[in-house]
């Protein structure tokens, strides 16, 4: 934003505001001799004129030579700031862009983390899921291999008990023959068993 500067005085009214300055201080300077000492009037208009001649021509010629490079140097300075305030709204400006671009990114990776988090829930409910059928798939795998195993186990011990209890069952039977069959009963059950045999045949 481009600030108003004040308008600068022109060389006229710089150098007629030097003399006007420089002629009181002369007639001062001339009042002040003429109170002190009484010389002829004449030679002090003369002596002053010629002293506010030369100091007119020494200040018109100095105001002539300096004024020019004063005034391009208020310019160059009129313009320096002027230029520092372009290149302060444009860095502004800049900053202000800058500052909106780095908080739309700052938004836009809110979002994305967001996403990322809601994406990695998700993921590591369906993982949980999975693990959890995997778990009871296992569970009900190992359940029936040990009922299989029991069955099996059962079977088995039921068998070896058949077999203990025919075994035993044996034995009695034959403590039991050899006490109460005589021998003539020994000799009637074979001729029995051969009689049957042969019937077979």
């Amino acid at each position: 934003m481009r600030t108003r500067l004040a308008a600068k005085p022109s060389r006229q009214q710089i150098v007629t505001t030097v003399a006007a300055l420089a002629f009181l201080a002369l007639a001062a300077a001339a009042t002040a001799a003429v109170d002190g000492h009484h010389v002829d009037s004449g030679v002090l208009l003369r002596d002053f004129l010629f002293r506010v001649f030369n100091f007119t021509v020494t200040f018109g010629l100095l105001a002539y030579f300096l004024t020019k490079p004063i005034r391009k140097g208020l310019a160059g300075r009129r313009e320096g700031i002027e230029k520092s305030l372009l290149q302060a709204q444009a860095t502004r400006t800049d900053a202000e862009a800058r500052f909106a671009e780095y908080d739309r990114k700052l938004s836009q990776a809110e979002a994305e983390i967001e996403t990322i988090y809601a994406d990695i829930r998700r993921e590591g409910e369906v993982e949980r899921e999975k693990i959890l059928a995997s778990a009871r798939e296992m569970a009900e795998k190992i359940r029936l291999d040990a009922e299989r195993t029991a069955a099996s186990e059962v079977g088995r011990a039921r068998s070896e008990l058949r077999r203990e209890a025919a075994r035993l069952a044996v034995e009695i039977a034959e403590d039991l023959v050899r006490q109460k069959i005589t021998p003539q009963d020994q000799e009637r059950l074979v001729s029995e068993y051969m009689k049957k045999v042969g019937e077979l045949h």
